[in-house]
């Protein structure tokens, strides 16, 4: 028998012994059949439990020494408490300490117990009944520690030191200390943890690697890797089904003897694979491929994933999904967020890619400059958002011992994500950093040992010398060129190789050397105007080169740096810290069809004040994927405006141009009419009369779950009657939440720093399931809004 739960359902204890073919035995007995001298336990599933509640942290290890002095906490959970700006790296440089008590379930008896962590910032020592294990350097990727012969009954102390200080560990380690690096490294247990227990055999690894997908002889190879605490006598065989929901497509089985202790590799194939429905980024199919590990008859072991079939190819001609030449179209993203840093819940993760595929329209992603969440990459595999998977760096690669670290990460990085059928491309290269042949010779050499169906690739900053000091698959460069006229320049590919952009616009100065064009939405009117501008003219020059495989740009949301900032925070997103669009998202909002939805999106603030007296200039752009725009002024036809398909003839949906600069006005409305064809598709009004303008709150999320983990954003802004937003908008908000939640954020929360916009998190209590969140919001001038958002059960995860 095998279970039929998704990926990262966790079962409860009733429901793994029913699924047991002895459960009914079990059930009666309360004891645990065992399997010959090792004492295994019978069952295909693993009992997985969540370590997220229940954490006492002490600060700063060593300064508390009762428990009494401890402060309850959940993951995933950052070591300093933050704002949104002004974040300052010596509040986390410090040896922190985390505790767990555990009282294990008698279902764990006979079985071996794992402990892991999926993210701790920078480096963990894990004890357990002050019993030291292995150290764990490096923040952005899971390990795993063995507690089975350490456990005791009754109470066992989990204890986890977290060191998050400047140390050599990618990405940081650098001499030079934090300006090294591009983005700040907040510490603490930035991930969630789980704690399971397995048979004394059990399946410890699946890849299954989709081969040859657009041919009828079409395969899945799966290799397996099964782990035993000894040799066992058996007999033992695999089963491996690739199943479209409860329908089996496929199956196959083979014999396997375990002959010592420690790893033993098994390969599958199931092939005759007819009908199967490609994954691409309109239709992402998706599959699971469940392995069960027998012990005669009896299920023992079980292992579940989710795949999809899918050919991504980059060649000289550029970049082909399933045969079809695609231009990619994407954005580089950080993890970091307001508050919290790295320690947001799965369900905020979620969002951001959300947010890149349906509100940017973006195909492709890339996650610079470390390894992202499974979440988040669920979340991809699930919206058909390619991705760019990469190492943690930034420009340093250190000594001999530092690089081992760089090539550990690429190896962990690649068997923990690898059956994510999004991630199309290995980065194998510390971003932006030197050629060092011998170093990614090795990283290119064990990621085609580990995944040979992907190419590898790392960001250049340069072309010079590629024929001999480059050797990996896509030569991907930043590309922050500028042309005479002050526009951007986008290089033309090389020759004879695969070629994309992984990075271009950012902050750059495009009228001059540098990077100081700081986009803040409280900042220069007109410097915010040429943002999304820059951007449209790097993606059409770029798509004036037919080899090349498209852009990435630079990049989607800002994040906490410590350079070329404004209070701690880099300003090249074409969204703010909470993920608000501001006017550079304008371009990426319009590139979508409009039968999907139609776009108008001024890349201006329609205002009249001090800031901009005379309104929008002389060009005022506005995004839209519509034939032709109608403008009005208080209700007089003002304009007919065409696309410029003259200077941007490569975009799919160019910017539209016109003059908007007005004499003798006091608070002119504009209507902007779209028409796709001759049908009137949609219809924006905006108004520039502030007295009218509102105060609006909106929640990412109706429900969240109770436990103490989930959270929700709650965004707000000032806008004009319409809803458009207001330029240069003030005051302060204050908060009042009732119910069992917390609010993660600033309160009283300025507006006048952020422009006018801002985000908080709500997030539930433990235990706090059917109640309602009440979050009332009080600007200080324009009045009150409220929203609610219930709390309900989480019916995915066990906690121990």
């Amino acid at each position: 028998m095998t279970l039929k739960s998704p990926k990262h359902t966790k079962i409860s204890r009733r429901n793994f012994l029913r699924s047991c073919a002895a459960g009914t035995a079990v059930l009666a007995t309360g004891s645990l059949w065992a399997l010959g001298p090792n004492a295994a336990t019978k069952g295909p599933a693993r009992l997985t439990f969540a370590l997220d509640q229940d954490w006492l942290f002490a600060g700063k290890a060593g300064s508390a020494t009762a428990e009494t002095a401890f402060t309850k906490v959940t993951l995933p959970h950052c070591v300093s408490n933050l704002s949104w700006e002004s974040w300052d790296a010596d509040s986390w440089q410090d040896i922190w300490l985390y505790r767990r008590h555990l009282s294990t379930p008698r279902d764990f008896a006979n079985r071996r117990v794992f402990v892991k962590f999926d993210g701790v910032m920078v480096t963990a020592d894990v004890s357990i009944n002050g019993t030291p294990l292995p150290t764990h350097k490096g923040g952005y990727l899971p390990f795993t520690r063995e507690l089975t012969h350490l456990l005791k009954p009754g109470d066992n102390i989990l204890d986890v030191k977290v060191d998050a200080r400047w140390q050599p560990v990618p990405p940081a380690g650098s001499p030079k200390g934090t300006r090294q690096v591009d983005y700040f490294l907040p510490g603490g247990i930035i991930r969630g943890a789980t704690i399971y227990a397995v048979p004394q055999v059990f399946i410890s690894d699946v890849f299954a690697k989709p081969v040859d997908v657009l041919k009828p002889t079409r395969r899945l190879d799966v290799a397996c890797s099964i782990d035993a605490a000894s040799a066992s006598p058996g007999p033992f065989h695999l089963e491996v089904k690739l199943m479209d929901g409860p329908r089996i497509v496929a199956s196959a089985r083979k014999n396997l003897t375990i002959a010592q202790a420690g790893k033993t590799d098994v390969v599958l194939t199931l092939s005759t694979l007819k009908d199967i429905k490609l994954w691409d980024t309109e239709t992402p199919h998706l599959y699971n491929v469940v392995t069960t590990l027998f012990t005669g008859s009896e299920p023992l072991h079980d292992h579940h994933t989710r795949i999809g079939f899918r050919d991504a190819a980059f060649t000289v001609d550029g970049f082909f999904l399933n045969g079809k030449r695609l231009r990619f179209f994407g954005l580089n993203r950080h993890e970091l967020f307001p508050y919290t840093g790295y320690a947001m819940p799965p369900r905020v993760m979620r969002r951001d890619a959300e947010i890149i595929r349906n509100e940017f329209n973006c195909d492709i992603v890339r996650c610079s400059h470390y390894p992202q969440t499974e979440a988040f990459l669920d979340a991809c595999d699930e919206l058909g958002l390619m991705v760019w998977q990469e190492p943690p760096g930034w420009q340093y690669i250190g000594d001999a011992t530092f690089q081992d670290l760089v090539v550990q990460n690429v190896g962990d990085m690649i068997v923990r994500d690898r059956n994510h059928p999004a991630i199309v491309i290995w980065g194998v290269r510390v971003n932006e950093s030197a050629d060092n042949q011998p170093l990614y010779r090795r990283t290119t050499a064990l990621a085609k040992s580990l995944d040979d169906s992907r190419p590898t690739s790392g960001s250049m900053t340069h072309t010079a010398k590629w024929q001999t000091d480059w050797h990996e698959d896509v030569f991907a460069l930043d590309d922050y060129h500028q042309s005479p006229d002050g526009t951007v320049q986008i290089l033309e590919p090389l020759p004879g190789i695969p070629y994309m952009l992984a990075e271009t616009v950012g902050q750059r100065t495009y009228t001059e050397k540098g990077f100081g064009n700081v986009y803040r939405r409280a900042a220069d009117v007109a410097l915010q105007y040429k943002q999304a501008l820059y951007h449209a003219q790097a993606h059409d020059r770029a798509r004036a080169w037919p080899r090349m495989s498209g852009v990435i740009a630079w990049c989607a949301f800002e994040y906490g740096s410590p350079n070329n900032s404004h209070k701690g925070v880099k300003n090249p997103g074409v969204a703010d810290v909470f993920r608000i669009p501001k006017l550079g998202a304008s371009f990426y909002q319009a590139q979508v069809h409009p039968s999907v939805r139609p776009i108008i999106v001024p890349n201006f603030y329609w205002d009249f004040g001090p800031a901009a007296p005379h309104g929008p200039g002389k060009e005022a752009i506005i995004f839209s994927n519509c034939d032709r725009l109608e403008l009005f002024i208080d209700g007089k036809h003002h304009a007919t405006l065409q696309p410029d398909r003259k200077g941007y003839p490569n975009l799919l949906y160019p910017p539209f141009f016109t003059a908007l600069e007005l004499d003798d006005t006091t608070h002119p409305e504009l209507r902007i009419d779209g028409y796709v064809g001759s049908h009137l598709a949609l219809s924006r009004f905006f108004s520039s009369d502030p007295t009218k303008d509102q105060f609006v709150l909106h929640a990412d999320d109706a429900a969240i779950a109770g436990d103490g983990i989930d959270a929700t954003r709650v965004a707000f802004q000032v806008t004009d009657k319409y809803g458009a937003q207001r330029l240069l908008g003030s005051g302060n908000v204050t908060f009042e939440l009732t119910g069992p939640g917390v609010l993660v954020g600033d309160n009283p929360f300025s507006l006048t720093e952020s422009g006018g916009a801002g985000a908080v998190w709500i997030k539930s209590q433990p235990n706090s399931f059917a109640k309602v969140l009440t979050l009332k919001a009080t600007h200080s001038t324009l009045g009150t809004k409220s929203v609610q958002i219930q709390t309900q059960p989480n019916t995915h995860v066990e906690r121990i």
